[in-house]
């Protein structure tokens, strides 16, 4: 497929098309962990944790990444790739906003091809990312040593302006110009991936991007509001 000059559709995950984000990802995994004790003993050590991350993510979306994906220290790659699947069947599937697929499909009709752009661990939305139809993702991935993670993100952490950064290579990658690309988000702490683009939208947005959206003219669409989850 020749993708040279092919406009391209980026889209943030958590908030945006799911209503998931990588704290309730984690919790997921360790609930389904065999060891009921190792289940039990991350559990509790992340609900104790949870007004340090709100802490970290006011702060620093990146730093929050370093700090958070410690907790997947000692988990078997292999165990946590083969949980993909069920994964979206319980967890992402039925958080995704009503109108997302129809969003993304809307774009691929019209010659754009679909990036996610996520914070979250590569091995969490890879099935996620087939079942919608992305061409592409960009996301974080842990450093796995003789199969087990250390608790380390491999360079560069996605969040922040490193988002854009991808955004950017990857629209070298497609020979195009970021002003003839789309991009969607619900956060504030993203607004650098709408004004890096030609065709930003606010997409389910909390009250200080709205104003922004608004005062820049940009389309504010809200996926919450549409109509049932198309699972075909």
């Amino acid at each position: 497929m020749d993708v040279n000059g092919s406009p391209l559709a980026f889209y943030d995950f958590d908030g945006t098309l799911v209503s998931s984000n990588i704290v309730t990802q984690y919790a997921w995994y360790i609930r389904q962990h065999p060891s009921r004790l190792t289940a039990a003993r991350k559990l509790a050590k992340l609900l104790v944790s949870v007004p340090v991350l709100l802490g970290l993510e006011s702060f620093s979306r990146r730093r929050l990444n370093e700090v958070f994906y410690r907790e997947y220290r000692g988990l078997r790659e292999d165990w946590l790739r083969g949980k993909g699947e069920e994964l979206l069947r319980e967890v992402l599937g039925p958080a995704t906003y009503p109108g997302a697929r129809r969003l993304v499909a809307a774009d691929r009709a019209a010659g754009f091809h679909a990036v996610l752009v996520t914070g979250s661990p590569d091995f969490a939305i890879q099935a996620f990312a087939g079942w919608f139809g992305f061409e592409r993702v960009i996301a974080n991935s842990l450093v796995f040593e003789n199969g087990v993670a250390t608790g380390e993100i491999v360079p560069p952490v996605i969040a922040g302006e490193e988002k854009v950064a991808a955004m950017r290579r990857m629209a070298g990658e497609y020979n195009v110009g970021t002003e003839h690309c789309k991009a969607y988000t619900d956060s504030f702490s993203d607004l650098p991936m709408l004004e890096a683009v030609g065709m930003p939208a606010a997409v389910n947005p909390g009250r200080r991007l709205r104003r922004v959206a608004d005062r820049r003219g940009w389309p504010v669409i809200d996926l919450k509001a549409s109509d049932h989850v198309d699972t075909d």
